[in-house]
């Protein structure tokens, strides 16, 4: 190979400068991350089947979920017309479900990027991946096409200053530290069109490469969302890695119906406001719909005496 690994390293140094030095890129990215990422919440309170415990075993699952051929289309077709990326839009979906969620509208996803800048790096066998945090401003008053021009936004300017490794970023934002929760960022989202490769199984030279299912899901944070995009026409693919610790598998089932439903509704009308889309899955619609509608006269009553009737009425 033209290069190896400890060339790339001191080409780095060289290139990008020192952390320390202000006026270096590596010091103007850090000094980016710090404004952009002061003042972030701790966690990402979430719903959850049981209380955080003070020490995560990172003990995971894995559920599997398909985007079905029609709304991968709605993806693109939005992409292209807002000049983004189908990231950006999952992106964009995943922050605003998230957002309702949570009841927040500071959201923080944090996402994997492959670190080759160069073409000479391409057959350098090396760590190069970093992490990047996305924070986003979800007002629940915007309509979707504004929640993604936002987030186009935050995801350009992340990865103009993607040099910095994510160590550093934690270690100059200084955020609490816990055996219990990630730092910065609970949630993940890769988006990952090599990943649609599935099933792999290959001869090569007389080798025979074939892939194999790992016996133990590890949970590196809460949630991990994967989405493998495929050819047009046919549908996409993922996968929501969850912390069981957290969660049962049931509740990973629920939220993953959201979040298609969500991605569906919103890419087929960017107009809708984020605050009004309908999280509710087919069962949870069904049986509100059946629920009984109490009648109260207001009678000059007071707020509580009203509520009291109304509990009363059930």
């Amino acid at each position: 190979l033209p290069i190896q690994f400890a060339d790339y390293a001191l080409w780095q140094r060289d290139a990008l400068g020192d952390e320390s030095d202000a006026q270096s890129v590596l010091g103007r990215q850090l000094a980016y991350w710090q404004r952009r990422l002061d003042g972030l919440p701790d966690v990402l309170v979430l719903p959850t089947d049981r209380p955080r415990p003070a020490d995560s075993s990172y003990r995971g699952a894995e559920h599997h979920f398909s985007i079905p051929a029609p709304v991968a289309e709605q993806i693109a077709a939005l992409a292209q017309r807002e000049a983004g990326t189908p990231f950006m839009v999952v992106h964009a979906a995943l922050a605003a479900l998230l957002a309702r969620l949570s009841a927040t509208d500071d959201i923080a996803i944090a996402t994997p990027v492959a670190g080759r800048g160069q073409a000479v790096l391409d057959g350098l066998i090396g760590m190069f991946v970093n992490t990047l945090v996305l924070r986003t401003a979800v007002p629940s008053g915007a309509s979707f096409a504004e929640l993604l021009a936002a987030v186009k936004q935050v995801d350009l300017d992340a990865f103009a200053n993607a040099d910095v490794p994510f160590e550093s970023v934690v270690d100059a934002v200084a955020p609490i530290r816990s055996a219990a929760f990630a730092p910065l960022a609970q949630v993940i989202l890769a988006f990952d069109p090599a990943g649609s490769i599935a099933h792999l199984d290959a001869e090569v030279d007389g080798l025979h490469v074939e892939q194999i299912d790992p016996t133990v899901v590890p949970a590196q944070v809460d949630l991990t969302v994967r989405v493998h995009s495929a050819p047009a026409g046919e549908p996409w693919t993922g996968s929501l890695v969850y912390a069981t610790d957290l969660f049962d598998g049931a509740s990973i089932a629920v939220l993953v119906e959201r979040f298609l439903a969500l991605l569906g509704s919103v890419t087929a009308d960017p107009s809708t406001v984020v605050g009004d889309v309908d999280v509710l899955t087919a069962a949870e619609a069904e049986r509100l719909a059946l629920m009984p509608v109490p009648r109260v006269s207001g009678g000059g009553r007071s707020l509580v005496e009203l509520f009291a009737g109304s509990a009363t009425a059930f």
